[in-house]
């Protein structure tokens, strides 16, 4: 996906809005505790060259005892107060980085809700994931850790040196000789951990996809035995992100020593310059100590270095994919000029020469396609798998935009509509049905909470749904789990009709939405339908007859075109797909009479042990007329994708 190049810096400036102000007073506290580092070594040298071992220190101690006391009790309280700072620090860089962690979850969060089918197909489930968990923490650590880190390590380094130069400039430049040869094995590692941590984070989005999409299809896993397989893959998922972590964690180890042993030759200098100006009393012993006590201020934070830098290197890589949603938008929005309808779409809708093809893909799926459908009525629309049925109706709801032509609803443009407005009015039902692990009564209500119970009730009477539900343990208010994992899949498309009737749309989509239920539900859901109490324009995908012939109006696609287009009976008497399809499913084709009778001509004999058949029986039963088969509503046997009716 195409987006500007933004600021790492101004992207966490702009979630601590509000907390920039406590934020920037947690980083002068930071500053201000650490200078205070300085405080115990500064007095020791005081009291050891004052009271201890210096010339005057016996003659000090007796005339200005008090002197001794008051230092001491500085040391205590300046102690205290830093110690106060420090916790204050640490909680207020906390607080904020909560705050911005939060800010962006949700902003992230509501990125994603508002992208469009292109995103979805584009961007895994599992990625999407760690970015909005494993990734964040990346960035909350570096607002509540990182940061802070740094501005103490320059703060306690910039504050020893000035104390160091203001005792002995040649001993602070002896000391600080090492530091070069620091930053560049820390430049060096910079270098080599950064695609480290980029792989890294790959890794850890192809196991949470795999972890996900395993969980989300467990009834196939176990339908087909393959536990050990998903396993098997998982494991190998898991290996390699332990691999990587062990090659991003062998990294540091690989350059730590090298800092270590450079960090550890400050004492050692120490040692040596620091005796030499000692035996030449170019230093006093009370400075020698001030230098002691402190030079862990100059060794730890190069120590520091090389985390920092680690945990930058994980910051920026999680950043990376974190803001490219951040600042990703949608294609699919509404245009500056759309209108505002508040009003109830009338539901007439016309496709004017609507051609579409996918972004990725290098055929049209569907070309120069025109047809109107008027208010309330009912279009039936039939094809083989992957002819772009269901393309063509998610070109009604703006899910895609037409490549060449236009679908207008009531005369208008769809994209003149503001996208929330014309959602509103369509009401879609889909084969593969999502129900939230909620309530029935939550999952009905979903497209408007506000409707009352009774209104639920009278929807799942519409959608054939409300018998199974008063049969359930606490009926409406039962809990169906995850996806709807406790009803069976006529049950679920049930409650996905319900749930589409219940916000009243102006244009109802169903596709393929009585694909699992029996002939009998099918028959009185096609009967609610033809008797709802608001007005509805339907468009209805289906394979079975006895969904398409009570249509006002069929269309069969081929190829991304409309082939045929009418009513049953004209489509039946045109001889094209549609009649074949009809023949097929009331049983007059000629290949299954003859398959039939192949059948029939099987002798009993044949079939040990079976119930000899009389052929006066079979006879009779061939009989039956195809005129009386048509006349009898939802007898097919057999549906349009061959499955049982």
């Amino acid at each position: 996906m195409e987006r500007e190049r933004h600021s790492k810096v101004k992207f966490v400036l702009d979630n601590m809005k509000g907390y920039k102000l406590l934020y920037l007073i947690t980083l002068l506290g930071a500053v201000t505790y650490n200078a205070l580092q300085l405080v115990v070594p500064h007095f020791t040298q005081r009291i050891l060259d004052e009271f201890l071992i210096g010339e005057q220190a016996r003659q000090n101690l007796a005339d200005h005892k008090e002197l001794l006391y008051r230092l001491i009790l500085a040391m205590v309280l300046l102690t205290l107060l830093r110690t106060t700072i420090v916790y204050l620090t640490c909680m207020g860089t906390e607080v904020v980085s909560q705050r911005a962690l939060y800010r962006i979850r949700t902003h992230l969060f509501r990125k994603i809700e508002y992208q469009d089918m292109k995103f979805y197909g584009t961007y895994r489930t599992g990625d999407l994931m760690t970015r909005v968990t494993g990734d964040l923490d990346a960035i909350r650590h570096m607002i509540a850790w990182v940061i802070r880190t740094i501005v103490e390590s320059l703060a306690l380094m910039g504050a020893v040196a000035i104390y160091f130069f203001y005792m002995d400039w040649r001993l602070t430049l002896c000391l600080f000789a090492i530091a070069p040869f620091i930053f560049i094995i820390v430049i060096l590692f910079r270098n080599k951990v950064a695609p480290r941590h980029r792989e890294l984070r790959e890794k850890m989005a192809q196991m949470n996809t795999a972890a996900q999409e395993n969980i989300s299809g467990n009834r196939v896993v176990k339908a087909f035995a393959r536990e050990d397989y998903e396993i098997e893959k998982f494991d190998k998922c898991n290996r390699e992100y332990s691999k990587t972590n062990r090659k991003t964690a062998m990294t540091w180890l690989t350059y730590f020593p090298y800092v270590e042993t450079f960090a550890n030759l400050m004492p050692i200098v120490l040692l040596v310059v620091g005796g030499i100006f000692i035996i030449r009393q170019e230093i006093t012993m009370g400075q020698y100590v001030a230098f002691s006590g402190l030079i862990w201020a100059i060794a730890n934070p190069m120590r520091m270095l090389g985390n920092i830098m680690n945990e930058f290197q994980r910051f920026a890589a999680a950043s990376d994919k974190v803001m490219e949603i951040y600042y990703s938008e949608p294609e699919i929005v509404d245009l500056p000029d759309a209108i505002d309808h508040p009003e109830r779409l009338k539901g007439k809708i016309e496709f004017k020469d609507v051609s579409f093809q996918y972004s990725d893909g290098k055929f049209p799926v569907l070309h120069d396609v025109n047809f109107t459908v008027e208010p309330g009525e009912t279009v039936a629309i039939m094809g083989e798998t992957g002819c772009g049925k269901t393309t063509l109706i998610q070109l009604i709801p703006r899910f895609f935009e037409p490549t060449r032509g236009h679908v207008y609803i009531d005369g208008v443009d769809v994209r003149k509509y503001k996208l929330h407005q014309l959602r509103k009015n369509i009401g879609l039902a889909t084969q593969d049905v999502l129900l939230y692990s909620d309530t029935i009564d939550s999952n009905i209500a979903y497209g408007d909470p506000r409707i009352k119970p009774e209104e639920v009730e009278k929807f799942a009477r519409y959608s054939a749904a409300a018998d199974f539900i008063s049969k359930m343990p606490e009926r409406y208010e039962t809990v169906v789990g995850e996806r709807g994992v406790g009803l069976s899949g006529g049950q679920k498309q049930r409650i996905s009709l319900a749930r589409a009737l219940a916000v009243r749309p102006a244009i109802l989509i169903l596709d393929d939405t009585t694909s699992a239920v029996d002939m009998e539900t099918e028959k009185q859901i096609q009967h609610s339908l033809r008797e709802l109490d608001f007005p509805c324009t339907k468009i209805i995908i289906a394979q079975r007859i006895s969904t398409t012939k009570f249509a006002d109006k069929i269309l069969v696609i081929q190829n991304g075109c409309i082939a045929e287009c009418g009513t049953h009976d004209e489509l039946v008497a045109r001889g094209g797909y549609y009649s074949s399809l009809v023949k097929l499913q009331t049983g007059e084709d000629e290949q299954i009479r003859a398959e039939v009778k192949g059948a029939e001509e099987v002798k009993p004999v044949e079939v040990k042990g079976a119930e000899e058949v009389k052929p006066a029986e079979v006879k009779g039963a061939e009989e039956v007329k195809p005129a009386e088969t048509k006349e009898t509503e939802g007898a097919s046997a057999v549906d349009g994708k061959g499955g049982e009716a």
